[in-house]
């Protein structure tokens, strides 16, 4: 005999069965007509923001130790600014030009160290990666290459273009952002690296960067984003070294893909051109998102060593497998370093607050679409 409770547990396991039937009949991925599975959900795209070169001297070590009120170093205020382009992005990749140290040893000047607290500010921004590949990785030896490390990892940032052993050279940088698997590779040009420590820091050979690119396409790759140390500084335009590199990279591919998909460059302080090269976006130069009071090349102080630009790319899945993700928006961001107020400001954010800034970034777009980006869609963001 069934009891009255039996009857209406019967009624409620028959009421979610039926309902979990309705639900299946109008997911085609779980109940297809013809009985088979269905499609997977469709690829996400996503964007990918790129900052300059992080270069904090003495003075602005002082300013983030104000901003702490006097107590260790705070960054987060110094980056505020530009916290809404990079923490909305999928993913977030920066240029940490300098090598960390204690608080007590960090200082602003040649070679530099840079207090563990800039990586906080950088990861409480919204960046997700750093290459650490540049002329100054080996300023302190070793060391200051395992402290940089160690403090972007204790900050939960993500690294590549050095390293603590050859285990870790050869290791990829892998990250998802969207739908996709990126790898970040890092590489610098110019560096001489310490008798039996080959693998210490990447060196921009090109061969060297094709097959790293090719290993992070077999270790799941579907975007390879590399990062470059190159160039001359203080110079606008791209040198030969950057055109020639840029060319080679672009131009090979495996099995009718591109190896390379996106290419980052930084060193030269001030901003440099974008340009479509073999259909791969190449950023020349970024310039110096954080810096104090630069001198160029003459020994002059230089306004344009504290203007940068950030690089925003959205990509998007491609319609068949093993075929390319596509840059279907490619944008950039005009930027300067306040140096009285020691604040990274978005001119455009500026401008529309009223400040005298105008001729500033109106220079930083000219530059940038000196080699013809926007007939290649290249628009400065809104």
């Amino acid at each position: 005999m069934i009891t009255r409770a039996r009857q209406i547990n019967l009624v409620l396991a028959a009421a979610l069965i039926a309902a979990a039937v309705a639900s299946q009949a109008h997911d085609p991925a779980t109940h297809p007509r013809d009985g088979r599975p269905g499609p997977a959900a469709p690829a996400r795209g996503f964007t990918l923001v790129a900052g300059g070169d992080v270069l904090p001297d003495s003075t602005v070590l002082e300013r983030a130790g104000s901003d702490a009120g006097g107590s260790g170093y705070d960054f987060r205020p110094m980056l505020a600014g530009v916290r809404p382009v990079v923490s909305h992005a999928d993913l977030a990749i920066c240029q940490m030009r300098t090598v960390y140290d204690t608080g007590a040893a960090a200082t602003g000047t040649y070679a530099f160290k840079t207090p563990p607290q800039l990586a906080d500010g950088l990861a409480a921004t919204g960046y997700d990666s750093c290459s650490t590949a540049s002329n100054h990785t080996l300023d302190d030896g070793a060391d200051g290459v395992r402290r940089t490390l160690d403090a972007l990892d204790r900050a939960g940032l993500r690294h590549a273009g050095s390293a603590r052993s050859a285990q870790e050279a050869s290791a990829v940088t892998l990250m998802r952002a969207g739908g996709a698997r990126v790898a970040h590779l890092a590489y610098t040009d110019g560096l001489a690296l310490p008798q039996g420590q080959s693998w210490a820091v990447g060196l921009a050979d090109p061969a060297r960067i094709l097959a790293d690119a090719r290993a992070a396409r077999r270790a799941g790759a579907d975007v390879v984003v590399v990062s470059l140390d190159w160039g001359t500084e203080w110079q606008d335009e791209p040198d030969e070294r950057q055109l020639t590199l840029s060319r080679r990279l672009t131009a090979s591919r495996t099995g009718g893909r591109p190896d390379i998909d996106l290419i980052l460059g930084t060193r030269s302080h001030v901003p440099q051109a974008y340009e479509k090269v073999n259909g791969t976006w190449v950023v020349y130069g970024t310039g110096d998102q954080i810096a104090g009071e630069m001198y160029n090349d003459q020994g002059v102080q230089d306004p344009r060593g504290d203007q940068s630009t950030i690089g925003r790319f959205t990509f998007s899945p491609p319609a068949r497998p093993s075929r390319r993700w596509e840059v279907t928006k490619a944008e950039f961001v005009p930027l300067a370093f306040d140096l009285d107020a020691g604040r990274v400001v978005d001119l455009d954010a500026a401008l529309e607050q009223g400040a005298t800034v105008g001729a500033v970034r109106d220079r930083i777009r000219d530059v940038v679409l000196g080699r013809g980006a926007g007939t290649s869609g290249l628009v400065m963001a809104q």
